[in-house]
């Protein structure tokens, strides 16, 4: 069995180690209410729709999208991610009132250190916080926070999707594999350069992420 998406055809193999970082990337926190959350930006706009679905069951009163514009985004969202984001999350019930924008960002530290300013300036000092992403981008933005924001106590969530209806959704699988192995290098090697914890990775996701690798899922991959 394979997946064809809008570019290259994956096989049933690329597909199972995919999944096993995947697996990996999710946190699976178990949700409570917090004093803030964040949007974090991307070409997913699911972020927002799972954003919105949070506020209404009340798991948080102040909603900080966050997110300008990178290559994979500026087509889609011309007037920045935060912006479109906080449009969809309206048109889902999300009163514009409890929403903050953060609209400069350009990467996840960003995301965390700017929205941290943005809920300072509002009179919102957390003691928790919940960061709501794409789904393989959990546990990065997880290390990412625990970094530029020690002090706060972090939940992570993402849309509650299966590996296969992720894919449906985006409808190309080569971009999702691409994107996870990109995540999970920048796991790797943020620790070092300062920009996160540090993530134990086992040893089965560390050779399906440089089986990928070799097969030429590298598209977001960065030097090092």
């Amino acid at each position: 069995m394979s997946y064809n998406g809008t570019s290259t055809t994956t096989t049933e193999e690329q597909l199972q180690r995919a999944k096993l970082i995947w697996d990996y990337h999710r946190m699976h926190h178990r949700l409570r209410p917090v004093d803030a959350a964040i949007g974090l930006g991307s070409h997913d706009l699911g972020v927002a729709t799972h954003a919105a679905e949070l506020y209404r069951a009340g798991l948080f009163t102040t909603l900080v999208f966050s997110g300008g514009n990178s290559p994979t985004t500026k087509a889609r969202f011309p007037r920045g991610e935060a912006v479109h984001f906080s449009e969809h999350a309206t048109r889902l019930g999300v009163p514009e009132d409890a929403i903050l924008l953060e609209p400069d960002a350009a990467n996840t530290g960003q995301n965390i250190a700017f929205s941290r300013e943005v809920l300072a300036a509002a009179g919102v000092v957390p003691k928790t916080l919940l960061l709501i992403s794409k789904p393989y981008m959990e546990r990065r933005s997880y290390a990412t926070a625990r970094k530029v924001w020690p002090e706060v106590e972090v939940f992570c969530t993402s849309e509650p999707l299966e590996f296969t209806d992720y894919l449906k959704s985006i409808g190309d699988a080569k971009l999702v594999l691409d994107m996870l192995v990109g995540d999970l290098q920048r796991l790797i090697d943020y620790p070092r350069l300062g920009f996160a914890v540090e993530q134990h990775v086992p040893d089965d996701v560390h050779a399906a992420y440089e089986s990928l690798i070799r097969d030429g899922f590298t598209s977001r991959l960065i030097s090092s």
